[in-house]
């Protein structure tokens, strides 16, 4: 187990390092051309905000590697603790193991945020540039990450559970390795890398508007970063709670440790906005001036709270094997691959009508409640507790990869069966996850936007001016572009991984007998090459398009085109995680015993609807809601060379 355990470990290492090595590249090119703004242009750039640029990557990439360090630690620890513990022994460690990620994000975020915000006085644009270097890291990170796993695990499983007939995690598949690597890049550290950015921006799209509020600023600049701390301390209590009641359930402890941090932040913000807040007055669209009371940022907090709490829920209903959908798609799996695939993108489009009128509901609120800035307080009361968030779902690649050490280790069955339990739980959390990064990402977005709208002097984006509507159409189509380029990339992957795989199956003698080891390390590299070459153009068309549109294009075409990559953005984000989420998850119930068990014709259709929606989920869905805030960061900071 420990030798399996540092294998892990050395490869998600070595990615992570060829990984860094390229984006540190972008980041010095992007932070020179920021510090040398002043002299290129009369943008108010400079050297400040690009070492706040800097930082903010730095403390993405940092939070990033933790949580895949622990992750890769933890994993044989929780293969143990099921052996020693059963399901409250191993989902002790795996929540643990979490949970290092989760803190390391929101403690980093908000330490990084803190000191950039009393070093230089709480100033706007460089505040922004710490934002846009936390973003554009988590792209990397989101998207390299994403294609890196499910390449590999794409290769692992057509090959080997498909054609061979061997068991998921079987020692003889040489791709086996590079999927467990995977889990950790992917699913950890660019999972952490995402939801430190959303996290973020949230709070920097609300200290933005606050600063265009007048004589009320100061306190409501400081105000998001009151209710974070709040929120960390609830996430630590969150923890605790999963830790001391996870016995028989987790996943009821798991979503009782979540609900429970929403429930502590939303009375902890009662307190701080009634004793910290102040009245406001904002000035409308129409010139007229609309005043907000004291406690109306705390009702727009608490939309987000709860849109973010029914977000959630959502998404467990969609893609977990207790409720309806996922059973109804592990029965019409016994029809054939086709109907496992066309049924499960159907869950997923389902899935998106509660949670956009949620949403738009949320906004409708916040607005009333306290303008803009409400607005931009409902995306950050959706990611409050994303401590805890952060570590429900970071537990679940941990309990993914202690199932396949189980199994290439030759331990009982018994072991992999908790293991597996804890793993279908963690397909559950991980999209309840990915559903509070897209819909926090709708909130921030629309926060960003109308920032970047005040200081580029946009009054009014009009969908009747032909501009503004072209700017519409290039927007919406963007995110299908985006996510053409990571299907495509990862599809590439797969199919080196696949010819790789019948290779050493075909040439290593004694491979398939079990006689002879396979060579892991090639596998690994295959992935980290395609990883690599995969993120780099989906990356550069999300840094290029808000520049080339806002310069050549004007500021009201770059306005339409954040609006129609949101639009989209959106639906895309919600139906790809929750399709993915509920193939993957049917397969898991039919390994139970369910329509013929493990083998059997449904089983195999049901492998290939999860292929088809691991990328889905781990891979595209996750790397969209980053495209949206990226644009929209990268176009509020660089809105004065738009006027």
């Amino acid at each position: 187990m420990a030798q399996i355990s540092l294998a892990i470990q050395q490869g998600a290492r070595a990615f992570l390092k060829r990984e860094y090595i390229y984006v540190s590249i972008v980041v010095v090119v992007i932070a020179v051309l920021i510090a040398a703004a002043p002299f290129l242009t009369e943008v108010e750039l400079g050297w400040k905000t690009s070492v706040a640029f800097i930082g903010g990557a730095l403390v993405s990439a940092l939070a990033g590697y933790i949580g895949m360090s622990i992750a890769t630690k933890a994993n044989a620890r929780t293969t143990q603790g099921a052996i020693t513990g059963g399901i409250k022994g191993a989902l002790s460690i795996a929540i643990s193991g979490g949970a290092v990620m989760g803190m390391s994000v929101v403690g980093l975020a908000l330490l990084g945020l803190s000191i950039f915000f009393i070093v230089f006085d709480g100033e706007p644009t460089i505040i922004n540039g710490y934002a846009m270097g936390a973003s554009l890291v988590a792209l990397f990170a989101r998207s390299g990450g994403g294609i890196f796993t499910k390449g590999a695990d794409m290769g692992a499983d057509l090959v080997g559970k498909v054609e061979a007939g061997i068991p998921e995690d079987d020692p003889r598949n040489p791709a086996v390795i590079a999927d467990n690597v995977g889990d950790n890049v992917g699913d950890v550290a660019g999972l952490g890398a995402d939801l430190l950015e959303s996290y973020v921006e949230s709070i920097i799209a609300a200290m933005a508007i606050a600063a265009t509020l007048g004589i009320a600023a100061p306190q409501l600049k400081t105000l998001p970063l009151s209710i974070a701390s709040a929120g960390i301390i609830s996430s630590i209590l969150g923890v605790m709670f999963v830790r001391i009641v996870g016995r028989k359930n987790p996943q009821s402890a798991l979503m009782g440790g979540t609900y429970l941090s929403a429930g502590l932040t939303a009375l902890a913000t009662f307190f701080i906005v009634k004793y910290q807040g102040v009245s406001f007055e904002v000035m409308t669209d129409q010139d007229t001036i609309e005043k907000f009371s004291v406690m109306g940022p705390f009702f727009a907090t608490i939309c987000g709270i709860v849109s973010g709490v029914i977000v959630g829920f959502t998404s467990e209903y969609f893609t977990s094997k207790k409720y309806k959908p996922v059973r109804q798609l592990a029965e019409d799996s016994q029809s054939g691959a086709a109907i496992t695939v066309t049924s499960g993108m159907s869950v997923g489009m389902a899935s998106t009508a509660i949670p956009v009128i949620v949403l738009g509901i949320a906004v409708v609120l916040a607005n009333y409640y306290a303008g803009i800035y409400g607005v931009a307080l409902a995306a950050f009361g959706m990611l409050a507790t994303t401590g805890v968030i952060v570590a429900v779902d970071s537990y679940g690649p941990i309990a993914d990869n202690a199932g396949g050490i189980a199994e290439m280790a030759n331990l009982d069955p018994s072991v992999r069966e908790v293991t597996d339990n804890l793993d279908a739980v963690g397909n559950t959390t991980a999209a309840i996850g990915k559903g509070f990064a897209i819909g926090s990402a709708a909130f921030a977005a629309l926060g960003l936007l109308a920032a970047y709208m005040k200081s580029a002097d946009v009054g009014v984006a009009d969908i009747k001016e032909p501009k503004v509507l072209m700017g519409l159409l290039i927007g919406g189509m963007l995110p299908f572009l985006f996510s053409s380029l990571l299907f495509k990339a990862v599809s590439n992957s797969a199919f080196k991984m696949i010819a790789e795989v019948r290779r050493q199956f075909k040439e290593i003698p004694g491979l398939f007998e079990g006689k002879a080891l396979p060579d892991s390390a090639r596998c690994v590299d295959i992935s980290t090459v395609g990883a690599i070459n995969g993120m780099l153009l989906p990356g550069g068309i999300a840094i290029a398009a808000p520049v080339l549109v806002g310069l050549f294009l004007g500021k009201e075409t770059l306005a339409g085109m954040l609006v129609g990559a949101l639009v989209t953005g959106l639906m895309l984000g919600i139906q790809m995680a929750n399709s993915g989420g509920a193939m993957d998850n049917a397969k898991k119930y039919i390994e139970e015993g369910n329509f013929g068990g493990k083998g059997s014709e449904t089983h195999k259709a049901a492998v290939v609807g999860d292929t088809v929606g691991d990328p889905l989920k781990d891979t595209v869905g996750p790397s969209i809601n980053i495209l949206i805030k990226l644009m929209s960061v990268i176009s509020l900071v660089l809105a004065p060379l738009f006027k």
